[in-house]
């Protein structure tokens, strides 16, 4: 059973950083795609940035050269180092994954509130 469980959230001021993290059990991690996708309230859930087995990355073009996704396969965790935090990254960040090499993730954690205050 694949558990996905996010932490890492808080508020902080623009222009500031925060770390997530997403811990992943039930599946063989270093194989599969991950990703951090998020929430604001009122909007669709999108995409934030994926990163691959191999470790290749890609970012929606409204976080690049702030937030940087990684990946420590030893400890099956997923990072997402947001820099420069702006309030409209407020949002629930949810950690994702398709369990495989698919880019449609239909495995989801909880989520994370981020409150960026302005």
């Amino acid at each position: 059973q694949v558990q996905l469980v996010e932490s890492g959230g808080g508020l902080v001021q623009a222009g500031g950083s925060l770390r997530l993290s997403c811990a992943a059990s039930g599946m063989i991690f270093s194989n599969v795609v991950m990703g951090w996708y998020r929430q604001a309230p009122g909007k669709q859930r999108g995409l934030v940035a994926f990163i691959t087995g191999g470790g290749g990355t890609t970012y929606a073009d409204s976080v690049k050269g702030r937030f940087t996704i990684s990946r420590d396969n030893a400890k099956n965790t997923m990072y997402l180092q947001m820099n420069n935090l702006k309030p409209e990254d407020t949002a629930v960040y949810y950690c994702a994954t398709s369990k495989g090499t698919s880019l449609i993730f239909n495995y989801w954690g909880q989520g994370t509130q981020v409150t960026v205050s302005s």
